[in-house]
């Protein structure tokens, strides 16, 4: 791009539409020529994208766009086809700079003209005096070029010159025209939003005649695209139209759709597009994850060394008379933690995206919201509100092809949001989807355990769902014979929401086929279904009357194996290190050779995390099973030297557990009572600082390895 000429007027505003362009620097001037002269006739044809219609919002101002390219596209033709042949050569400096300015100035004419004819309607209103400001841009984008533009030194036909110096007083004179009529409907949408916001249905009459006869939305196809497109300008869009607004113009145009028009049989299908929220295949991004936990931030801050963690962690972490970063390990100069606000919203962007739920942290300062943020935030909890009356009525009564529907339109409303969680169960949802758990239908029963879970999450449904007699039987009457794969596994995943409240641990452990069906599920299921799997069983593997449960339905022995399978070892090790506390577990696991093995192969492979577990294992598993258990632990060819390194580089809680480990080998050494040293080479040696120095080795082939370490030794 040329940086001859800087236009001033044309930096004054810029537009998000046309991202940026630049003026290919191996074209010839000819070439030049035809190609903007190509992209003008594009938009002068009216066909600039083959899926592009007339814009129905903006009309004017496109009108007017495509007649000034048209003007534009005359004096290109001319200086590429007209005159004696060697107009070209004769063009002065600046024209050809102004050329290639207009190369870009064309290329974003059609960005802004693509935009209109392929946008959300609504987006459109919302937008109106954004994208009107968008085509005033490039009014004075026009003006100055033409201002540049060496028009007296270039041999023109007369009716082009004229029709150029004509676009350019035009340009110059122009003003900013917004369409009234627009304005008008766009007032009228906040009108709508503000009936909700009092929590009042606007007038069925007037909002039929806004949607259907001005705005054009006169199916439940349209209302559907409107929908997706809105939703993706929450996630995507860098404009200056609160997330929040959006969101309260998707909750009207979703009960407009219930309001107006017949659910269509396609719906039915749509919901295999759609996420869950208890998703488990999705990858976190690095960025997302805090440094301590490994986990997905939730209340992510800044500490004075510019280094960003989950407040939770960092908080505990200086609590335990840190005071270095984590990260870097530079001196943190003060404790005081600042939030990150832009990447909280990016992680809430992305949560929301792919279905994972992410309500603000408590706590969390929402004062600096305007009050027309906070208004858009009460009209789309409204609106919600009375569009789930009437999804509930169809569930209730309705065909169906009705209820499946709803059943999925539920399962979307409560996917965000702890206000429309609740809403949903106190209108009466949860006997409702029961209901449908039994359906024959696969969509109905995936959509409603689904709809069930994402209910779940909020912490007084799980306590609705539980007291409904018969609840959670039907769920796991899904999870043994769900009729599809993702049924079985949401199932899967409802069961792990409510073992988060300790007094359900018990009931659904006792519930027949529960706990065999997980097993089940971690062993032959999908990388997904073995995390839900996993994850529930890891919950209720806290209490310590479910031991006993866990062992008869084959639990244990499911989750061994999983020790040796990525992405579910992690929470495995950390089910068998909460479970081996219960003598009954330590008899059937330390009976098989397996385990140990698995366990240190975890040491060795897995993460920060991974490693902490199947070490906190090992240490249950050697407390609890006696000398013999533990002295077998000892023996296992290089455990000396995995444990050495988890001293030095593991995670406190992995530390603690490592030191705890070599004290536990050291008693059995005692115990055992012979000189016969033990296979790992444990040998030990008390200081008088209560320090304990471990000569640890490893036998490797014919090759033997001692290294000394001192080892600090807490009193458990």
């Amino acid at each position: 791009m040329s940086s001859a000429l800087a236009f001033p007027s044309q930096r004054r505003r810029k537009s998000p539409l046309s991202g940026a362009f630049f003026t290919p620097a191996d074209l010839s001037d000819l070439a030049l020529i035809q190609t903007v002269a190509s992209i003008a006739g594009d938009i002068v044809s009216g066909k600039p994208d083959p899926n592009a219609s007339v814009p129905l919002f903006q009309r004017r101002n496109s009108r007017s766009l495509v007649w000034k390219v048209k003007i534009l596209l005359d004096l290109l033709k001319f200086l590429g086809d007209g005159g004696d042949g060697n107009l070209l050569l004769r063009l002065p400096p600046s024209a050809m700079t102004c050329l290639k300015e207009l190369y870009i100035l064309i290329h974003r004419a059609r960005s802004l003209y693509d935009f209109c004819s392929q946008s959300s309607r609504l987006w459109l209103l919302l937008r109106n005096q954004q994208i009107s400001g968008h085509f005033h841009d490039l009014n004075i984008e026009i003006a100055t070029i033409l201002d540049v533009f060496p028009l007296r030194e270039i041999d023109l036909a007369a009716d082009v010159r004229e029709q150029v110096e004509l676009l350019h007083r035009h340009c110059r004179r122009s003003k900013l025209f917004v369409e009234p009529r627009e304005e008008a409907l766009r007032l009228r949408i906040f009108s709508f939003l503000e009936k909700f916001e009092k929590d009042q249905a606007p007038d069925s009459d007037e909002l039929r005649e806004a949607f259907v006869h001005q705005i054009g939305i006169r199916d439940a196809k349209a209302c559907r695209a409107e929908i997706e497109f809105l939703e993706e300008q929450i996630y995507s869009q860098d404009e200056d139209v609160a997330p929040s607004l959006i969101g309260g113009v998707i909750a009207l145009v979703r009960y407009c759709r219930f309001r107006f028009f017949e659910s269509v049989e396609e719906e039915i299908t749509r919901n295999s597009s759609f996420l869950r929220v208890g998703e488990s295949s999705v990858t976190i991004p690095k960025d997302f994850c805090c440094p301590i936990s490994l986990d997905l931030m939730r209340d992510p801050v800044i500490t004075s060394s510019g280094q960003t963690y989950d407040r939770a962690s960092i908080t505990q972490w200086i609590d335990e008379g840190h005071c270095t970063c984590p990260n870097s390990g530079q001196m943190l100069s003060h404790t005081r933690l600042m939030p990150n606000r832009a990447l909280r919203n990016l992680i809430a962007q992305w949560c929301a995206a792919q279905g994972i739920p992410y309500d603000p942290p408590d706590g969390y300062d929402a004062s600096a919201e305007t009050a027309a943020t906070a208004s858009a935030c009460r009209a789309a909890f409204f609106a919600n509100k009375k569009t789930a009356e009437i999804l509930l009525g169809k569930l209730a009564f309705g065909s169906e092809s009705e209820k499946t529907v709803a059943a999925l339109e539920i399962r979307l409303l409560a996917k965000t949001g702890k206000e429309n969680r609740a809403c949903i169960a106190e209108l009466g949802a949860i006997p409702l989807l029961e209901k449908l758990l039994n359906s024959s239908n696969c969509r109905t029963q995936e959509n409603s355990v689904t709809a069930m879970l994402n209910l779940s999450i909020l912490e007084n449904n799980k306590t609705r769902i539980m007291e409904l007699n018969g609840c959670l039987s039907s769920i796991v009457s899904v999870l043994i014979n769900g009729l599809t794969t993702e049924a079985r596994e949401n199932a899967a995943a409802t069961l792990f929401s409510l073992s988060a409240v300790h007094a359900f641990k018990k009931r659904i452990t006792d519930e027949c086929g529960a706990i065999e069906s997980l097993a089940l599920l971690l062993k032959e299921g999908t990388p997904r279904g073995k995390k839900d799997a996993v994850t529930a069983l890891f919950n209720l593997s806290t209490h310590p009357d479910c031991s006993a449960r866990m062992v008869e339905s084959g639990a244990v022995s499911a989750l061994v194996e999983a020790l040796m399978i990525e992405g579910v070892a992690e929470e495995a090790a950390g089910a068998i290190a909460l479970l081996v506390r219960q003598q009954t577990v330590v008899e059937v696991v330390g009976k098989d050779d397996a385990t140990v093995a698995s366990l240190v192969s975890l040491i060795r492979r897995g993460s920060a995390k991974g490693k902490e577990n199947a070490v906190a294992a090992l240490h249950e598993l050697c407390r609890s099973g006696g000398v013999a258990l533990t002295q077998k632990v000892a023996r296992t060819p290089a455990l000396g030297g995995l444990i050495q390194t988890i001293l030095f580089t593991g995670t406190k809680r992995a530390r603690r557990k490592a030191a705890s480990l070599v004290k536990l080998c050291q008693r059995s050494e005692i115990a055992a009572a012979t000189a016969v040293p033990l296979g790992g080479g444990w040998e030990y040696s008390m200081t008088r600082n209560s320090s304990m120095r471990r000569s640890s080795g490893f036998v490797t082939g014919d090759v033997s390895v001692s290294v000394s370490v001192g080892i600090s030794v807490p009193v458990l």
